[in-house]
């Protein structure tokens, strides 16, 4: 069982025709994803990786039931390209571009939330549940099937976590990355409700951040509301105040959004945090025995 995902989510590309969308595309394919269509304007009625091309998404979801959209449109257009997702029906938008303008989000967001979808990103690496489906750019060769849900809000941090807990022997249920952008679709705390109601999901990896209060936010509702185990991981710890480090939300104001407020918020709640992403699967190991579980 996976979260978001399952065998019968039918993907449609935006931007399918452009660089990254037809590389990604390929990469979705082979992986096993029902990508079902494709959307360029001007450019239906053609085909790319074998996937039908329509000019709108409208008449994609009509010809073709695609329930699910990934949107590789460049930053100026990536906002209205989600919109009109959402004005189609899909109901989980997955937005990879990165750079779309904070002020194009701030309209966007409760524009997909009225329309009843869930955006996940932008400036996000997508969404992987091993064996069953690929939405993005995460490699799927170093996941595998287990019972650990892992959500990040760094597309690299997420390789390298999960590639530890691959070799490790600890599969994955889903793998979640939610966006380094100061308003993005989809949180931490969104993904850790999905995670407490997935009876697969046995525990859960948290990857976050300096900038911005969504990890504290979610200490908050793991110490109140969750009964599986948690572990974390906190990237900036040396980073100098008011300069952002990699995403546009990685940014300390004054004493807002340090690591060290987040690896304290997340310690009160229970979570052990890891100092590095190699020692997440030990971190892991301990609670999981302290659970009464092994993750072997």
């Amino acid at each position: 069982m996976s979260i978001l995902v399952n065998r019968d989510t039918r993907v449609l590309v935006q931007g399918i025709t452009g660089r990254d969308g037809g590389f990604h595309t390929k990469q979705m394919l082979d992986y096993g994803t029902a990508v079902v269509a494709g959307v360029t304007p001007g450019k239906g009625g053609t085909t790319a990786h074998g996937v039908p091309v329509f000019h709108d998404v409208e008449s994609a979801v009509r010809a073709t039931g695609a329930n699910a959209s990934i949107v590789y449109v460049p930053p100026l257009g990536a906002a209205d390209a989600v919109c009109e997702a959402a004005d189609a029906g899909i109901r989980l938008i997955v937005c990879i571009t990165e750079g779309v303008p904070v002020q194009d989000m701030v309209r966007t967001l409760p524009y997909v939330h009225a329309r009843g979808a869930r955006l996940l990103g932008p400036n996000c690496p997508g969404l992987l549940a091993p064996g069953v489906c690929k939405i993005g750019i995460l490699p799927g060769s170093i996941c595998t099937p287990g019972p650990i849900g892992v959500v990040s809000r760094s597309g690299t941090l997420t390789y390298e976590v999960v590639y530890q807990l691959t070799v490790a022997g600890i599969g994955q249920t889903t793998c979640v990355g939610i966006g380094g952008d100061p308003l993005i679709g989809t949180r931490f705390l969104d993904v850790l409700k999905l995670f407490e109601a997935d009876a697969a999901t046995e525990a859960v990896v948290l990857i976050g951040e300096i900038g911005g209060s969504d990890e504290e936010e979610a200490a908050l509702f793991v110490r109140s509301s969750m009964e599986k185990p948690v572990v974390g991981f906190i990237a900036g710890r040396t980073a100098p105040p008011g300069r952002r480090m990699g995403h546009a939300g990685a940014i300390v104001s004054g004493c807002s959004g340090t690591a060290s407020d987040k690896v304290a918020a997340l310690e009160r709640s229970g979570v052990p945090v890891a100092p590095t992403p190699s020692a997440v699967v030990e971190c892991l190991r301990s609670v999981w025995q302290s659970n009464g579980r092994s993750t072997r």
